[in-house]
């Protein structure tokens, strides 16, 4: 499975096409915000009428990376459940295949804001952050110097034109020593790379690692635009 291999807190990593971080080394697999059941969240509260398959595509892309690289450790950061109540709304052929994928791998649940305190008993072991080696693992970046801190949390995307046509993307980011995960979900939103609440978590240089549909292209921050329809909807939720 080809990714794009680059340094951060000294450690080699993997950015893949997926959205999903490999860490060969360790044999890990780390994805963020899968936010499980978000489609029959919405159709309960009848927000949206969003078709109730993104969980089933969201755990078969995920069971098709742990069968083709075999991770020994699984990491979700966070938001892996829409809302508290997710599990409980979980068809049973999802249940099913979650039941079978952490039967065969150990997964580690990191606590979000979303889901605080996921998951069903018997999926894996759920934790605050999680630390392997030089880095650790969890929800949301905190501000300041954090080498070697993976997160997800900000659903990061790169806003591109290229030949006169405006692109949307999502992007992992990092400056070498942080880095923030694209979100892994179906259904989940993003954040333009830009924006502040994302900049300031990277007071100098830092790049941005583009998701295509076969391959991982890194670009620096300077190459992406502003999305000035993201930043109007913003506005007008407010």
């Amino acid at each position: 499975m080809t990714g794009l291999a680059f340094d951060c807190a000294g450690e080699r990593l993997v950015a893949l096409p997926a959205g999903a971080l490999h860490w060969p080394e360790r044999h890990l697999l780390a994805v963020a915000d899968l936010h499980l059941e978000k489609g029959s969240s919405y159709a309960v509260n009848a927000r949206k009428l969003l078709p109730r398959h993104d969980t089933r595509q969201t755990l078969d892309r995920l069971a098709t990376l742990v069968a083709a690289l075999q991770p020994r450790t699984v990491i979700c950061l966070g938001d892996s459940f829409h809302d508290r109540s997710a599990g409980e709304r979980l068809p049973d052929a999802e249940r099913a295949a979650l039941d079978r994928l952490t039967a065969q791998v150990r997964f580690v649940w990191i606590a979000g804001n979303h889901d605080p305190a996921p998951p069903a008993a018997g999926w894996g072991e759920v934790a605050e952050e999680f630390g392997e080696g030089p880095l650790v693992f969890r929800h949301e970046a905190r501000f300041g110097p954090a080498r070697g801190e993976v997160s997800g949390h900000f659903h990061p995307v790169a806003a591109l034109t290229v030949q006169g046509r405006g692109f949307r993307r999502r992007c992992f980011l990092t400056d070498g020593e942080r880095l923030i995960l694209p979100a892994f979900g179906a259904y989940a939103g993003g954040l333009n790379a830009l924006d502040p609440a994302i900049a300031q978590l990277f007071p100098d240089d830092y790049d941005a690692l583009v998701v295509g549909r076969d391959a991982v292209r890194r670009l620096s921050w300077r190459q992406l635009r502003p999305d000035p329809s993201y930043a109007w909807e913003r506005q007008r939720r407010r």
